[in-house]
C-alpha cells in the first residue's frame, strides 16, 4: 500500500473527486488505483470562506514499486507503515509461580498497561484509591451541583482518571514512531467509542462515551484475569536489599490494611496524587520539579469563535464546533498559550483536596453546548517561581489554589472576572452577557488576588495579541474563572532504560503523574511502553 499525505480538496467536494485528485496527484491512469481508504482527515483553515478539507489516504497501486520510485523525494508519497502491535511474550517460567504485577491508577495509562499486561496473561492487579466510573460520577456531580466535596472520588480521583471528565481528546504531538497511539485507539473503539477516532485528525469522544468505553476496557482486563481493587489508596512500597545490591520493590502497603506482595509495580497515579508524591520521596524514590502552567478558564460564546475560525463556513457540519491554539511570547520572558482548548463545553469543578478550587474544561461528545472555553496559562518554573526541590511546585499550586477558594467565597464557587475588567486592572462587581458554566457557581472578583503579578501580567499583554488572531477574543463580557493549575504533574519521577527507578527496582514510573505524558492519548502509549519493559523485565533475572 502507498500512503499519500497532504491531499488538500475543497470543504464541499464530491465523492468522486477524491479519487480524481489521488489520480491526478500521482500521475496514474485511473485503473492504475485498485482501492483507496481514508486515513486520516482534517482541515485547513487558515483562509477563511476557502476552507479546505486534508487528506492521509492509504492507496492500492497497479504498480506500487515504480510509482514510489518516481516519488522517492516526496515526503508525502511513501510506503505504509506496518502499525500492527504485537502483544510482548513472557518468558514461560513466568507463568509458574511468579507474583502478578500490579498496576496504581485507572486513569488511561493505567488501564492500557493493565490491558496489556492482561493480554500477555499476566493477570494484573489495579488499584484504584477512587471509586468506579459511575459511582464517580454522582460524587463528582454532588460537587458541581450540591458542593458536596469527596476527597477520594472526584474529577481527578477514580476509575478512567482526570481525562474522563475532558473534551476526551486523544491526539498528541509526541514522537510516535512505533504507531503506539494506534493500538490506543483501536482498543477504545472496540471499547465502544466511534469509528470515527480512527480517521478524524483530532478526534474527541467527549466525558459521557468516556465512562461506556472505561466500564468496556475494565470487561476486557477482568475477562482476561485481571483485578480491580477499587477505594484502596497505595499508603507505602515494602522494600529488600542484599549487602551492595540494588533496593527492590517486594509489597506494597494498602489503605485497607493489606501488604500485597509484588515485585512489579507500574506507578501510573495521575498529576494530582499529591500524598503519593510525598510518600515516595519520603522513601527515597529520585524525582525532580518540573516546570508547569498556571492561569485561568477562559468562556466564549462558541459562535464568536466558530466566526473568527471559520467565517462563512461556519456551522459546517463537516467542520463542527471550532477549535483554537494560541501562544504569545510576554515581554515578562514567559510563554503564554492556550491550554485544553473545549469547543462547546464547560468549565469544570476539578479539585482533589478539601478547601480549593481547581478548574478544567469538558466537553460532550456533541460539544453543543453556548460556550468554548480554554486554560489561558503561564510557564512557572523551579528555582524561579518556587524552589528548586521535588515537592516544591505542589506548595505552590496549592498556595493558589485555596487563595481562589478564600476569593470564591469558600464554599467551591470559582472567583470570576470579566475580560474587560481584567484589562483594566478592576475588579468585576457583575457579570454581562457572557454566562460563565462553572459549577457550583462563580462570584465576580479580582483574579490578581489569586494569581501570581507575573501571571496576572503575562495574561494582559497576551489577550489583546490574541485578539488579532480570532476577533472577538477579548470582548468585553469574555468571563476567567481560575484557577488552573494542573495542566501538568509538577514534578518527573525518574526512570532509566528499562523503565524502572534507577534506586528501586520493580517500580515502573508512568503517565502524567509521573512527568511523562499529556493528555489520554500521550498517556495511553505510555501505559503500552512501561507495561512492554515490565513485561521484559522477567527475561532479566
Amino acid at each position: 500500500m502507498l500512503r499519500l499525505s497532504n491531499l488538500a480538496l475543497p470543504l464541499d467536494h464530491a465523492p468522486e473527486e477524491l479519487q480524481a485528485a489521488i489520480v491526478a496527484r500521482l500521475g496514474i491512469r485511473e485503473d492504475e488505483l485498485l482501492a483507496c481508504h481514508v486515513f486520516r482527515r482534517g482541515h485547513d483553515a487558515r483562509k477563511r470562506g476557502n476552507i479546505q478539507l486534508v487528506y492521509t489516504l492509504d492507496c492500492e497501486l497497479r504498480d506500487l514499486e515504480a510509482v514510489l520510485e518516481r516519488f522517492s523525494g516526496d515526503q508525502h508519497v511513501r510506503q505504509t507503515p506496518d502499525m500492527r502491535w504485537l502483544p510482548p511474550v513472557p518468558p514461560p517460567h513466568v507463568a509458574d509461580g511468579a507474583l502478578r504485577p500490579v498496576v496504581i491508577g485507572a486513569g488511561p495509562c493505567g488501564l492500557m498497561a493493565a490491558l496489556v499486561l492482561a493480554q500477555a496473561g499476566l493477570k494484573p492487579i489495579i488499584i484504584e484509591r477512587g471509586r468506579a466510573v459511575k459511582d464517580r460520577t454522582v460524587d463528582t456531580f454532588a460537587l458541581w451541583r450540591k458542593s458536596r466535596f469527596t476527597a477520594e472520588s472526584n474529577v481527578q480521583f477514580g476509575e478512567g482518571g482526570a481525562g474522563t471528565f475532558s473534551d476526551g481528546k486523544l491526539y498528541s504531538g509526541v514522537s510516535d514512531p512505533r504507531h503506539l497511539g494506534r493500538k490506543v485507539l483501536e482498543e477504545f473503539v472496540k471499547a465502544g467509542a466511534p469509528e470515527e477516532i480512527l480517521t478524524l485528525s483530532k478526534p474527541h469522544i467527549g466525558t459521557f462515551r468516556l465512562v461506556t468505553v472505561v466500564q468496556s476496557l475494565r470487561a476486557q482486563i477482568e475477562a482476561l484475569g485481571g483485578e480491580y481493587r477499587f477505594e484502596t489508596r497505595l499508603e507505602g512500597i515494602e522494600t529488600v536489599s542484599s549487602e551492595g545490591e540494588e533496593w527492590q520493590v517486594t509489597g506494597l502497603r494498602l489503605s485497607t490494611g493489606e501488604v500485597l506482595k509484588a515485585d512489579r509495580v507500574i506507578l501510573a497515579v495521575g498529576h494530582s496524587a499529591r500524598d503519593t508524591f510525598a510518600m515516595l520521596h519520603e522513601s527515597g524514590v529520585p524525582m525532580q520539579a518540573k516546570p508547569f502552567s498556571i492561569g485561568v478558564r477562559i468562556e466564549h460564546p462558541q459562535a464568536v469563535i466558530d466566526v473568527a475560525r471559520f467565517g462563512p463556513q461556519a456551522g459546517h457540519p463537516l467542520l463542527g464546533a471550532a477549535d483554537y491554539k494560541l501562544v504569545h511570547h510576554a515581554s515578562t520572558g514567559r510563554g503564554v498559550y492556550s491550554f485544553c482548548m473545549c469547543p462547546g463545553g464547560q468549565v469544570v469543578a476539578a479539585t482533589s483536596e478539601k478547601d480549593q478550587v481547581v478548574t478544567n474544561g469538558m466537553s460532550q461528545y456533541s460539544r453543543a453546548e453556548r460556550n468554548a472555553n480554554s486554560g489561558i496559562v503561564v510557564e512557572v518554573r523551579p528555582g524561579v517561581d518556587f524552589p528548586d526541590k521535588p515537592l516544591a511546585g505542589i506548595a505552590f499550586q496549592r498556595q493558589w489554589e485555596k487563595a481562589a477558594f478564600v476569593a470564591g467565597g469558600g464554599d467551591y464557587r470559582a472567583p470570576a472576572q470579566r475580560v474587560g475588567d481584567f484589562l483594566a486592572g478592576r475588579a468585576s462587581t457583575s457579570l454581562g452577557t457572557v454566562v460563565p458554566s462553572y459549577q457550583p457557581g462563580v462570584t465576580p472578583t479580582d483574579l490578581a488576588c489569586c494569581l501570581p503579578d507575573f501571571v496576572v501580567a503575562s495574561i494582559r499583554e497576551a489577550l489583546p495579541r490574541f485578539e488579532r488572531k480570532i476577533k472577538g477574543y477579548s470582548m468585553e463580557d469574555a468571563v476567567m474563572t481560575g484557577v488552573e493549575t494542573r495542566t501538568s504533574s509538577p514534578l518527573r519521577i525518574e526512570r532509566d532504560a528499562t523503565g524502572q527507578s534507577p534506586a528501586l527496582r520493580g517500580l515502573f514510573p508512568a503517565g502524567e503523574g509521573a512527568g511523562y505524558a499529556g493528555g489520554i492519548l500521550s498517556a495511553g502509549i505510555d501505559g503500552i511502553r512501561v507495561a512492554e519493559w515490565l513485561v521484559a523485565s522477567y527475561g532479566m533475572e
